[in-house]
């Protein structure tokens, strides 16, 4: 048989991850409002000689980094989509900044609290009213960017259907979480600040600033825990949901004789899955008869069938 007649069969792994997706420009706007941001707090924190300042100017570049990276991942999707290289796509680039930048979000909580603490031991003086100023232009500056993050427009695959109980951590587009969260975190930290920094002009409790502090870094870390939690399922092909595995038994089995006596179901993508089924059959059918059964709206775009006959009763 010639090759070029075999190219009907064949079928590429771009699965759309070569388009620009929804959150993309507005992640690149956001860094760069950051990075300026970060500019002003540190620049502030020289001039005014607030430590407290310049250490928020410079936890807001560390997320001026995380967010870079969430771009930089969304760039990579696109120019390697079509690289035959990955076997099922370039799907995962997106989990696996997700993955980083969770990683880089708990560190920098984990440095909120220690920083905390240690101004809870050791205090310093706090020049209230020009740090109130900078608090809330951080706080204005990161819920805008916030709102701009989560009014992203969602994207859908194959128009999934989630009334089975499926497993909604796959669906998710992690880079752009990672980045929502990285910005909600600022934001956070700029109210907690402001809180505390009233309560110290006002009513003397200075030392409410690193208690505050302690608690930001507390809710950071529990956001950051979820979303390592979600991507590294991606990462590590754990099993898809029992709801959709389920779904795609029965679509199979109630349209035909045949028995499934193994599936595979896994995340190779934001909402995408790649499948793989071994069916045991007294008349087997060709295994486009067994894709063709399968709802689009599972969003399976790579199925791998395996075949066996039964000869006994």
């Amino acid at each position: 048989m010639h090759t070029h007649n075999l190219e009907q069969w064949r079928h590429d792994h771009v699965f759309n991850q070569d388009r620009k997706r929804a959150g993309e420009s507005r992640t690149l706007l956001i860094v760069i409002v950051t990075a300026i941001m970060m500019v002003v707090e540190i620049a502030a924190g020289l001039v005014y000689g607030s430590m407290a300042l310049l250490a928020d100017g410079l936890h807001m570049g560390s997320h001026a980094l995380a967010l870079g990276i969430a771009v930089i991942a969304y760039v990579l999707s696109r120019k390697l989509a079509a690289d035959q290289r990955f076997s099922f796509g370039v799907g995962k680039i997106n989990s696996l900044a997700g993955f980083t930048s969770a990683l880089l979000l708990l560190v920098f909580a984990v440095m909120m609290v220690v920083e905390s603490v240690d101004r809870f031991i050791n205090p310093l003086p706090i020049s209230f009213d020009k740090a109130l100023i900078v608090a809330v232009l951080g706080l204005v500056v990161n819920g805008a960017s916030a709102w701009l993050l989560s009014s992203t427009p969602h994207e859908h695959h194959h128009g999934h259907d989630h009334k089975h109980g499926h497993d909604h951590h796959h669906g998710h587009d992690h880079n752009l979480r990672a980045a929502y969260f990285h910005v909600l975190a600022d934001a956070l930290t700029s109210l907690l600040a402001i809180g505390a920094l009233l309560a110290g002009k006002y009513l003397g409790a200075n030392w409410l600033d690193p208690v505050m502090g302690v608690v930001g870094g507390v809710l950071v870390a529990r956001w950051s825990y979820g979303l390592i939690r979600e991507s590294s399922r991606v990462l590590l092909d754990t099993q898809a949901g029992e709801g959709m595995t389920a779904d795609l038994k029965q679509a199979i089995e109630n349209e035909s004789t045949d028995c499934i006596t193994d599936i595979h179901v896994w995340c190779i993508g934001h909402g995408i899955y790649a499948a793989e089924i071994a069916l045991v059959s007294h008349d087997p059918q060709p295994p486009g008869y067994y894709k063709s059964l399968i709802p689009d709206r599972l969003g399976i775009v790579h199925v791998t069938i395996e075949l066996h006959r039964c000869n006994g009763h």
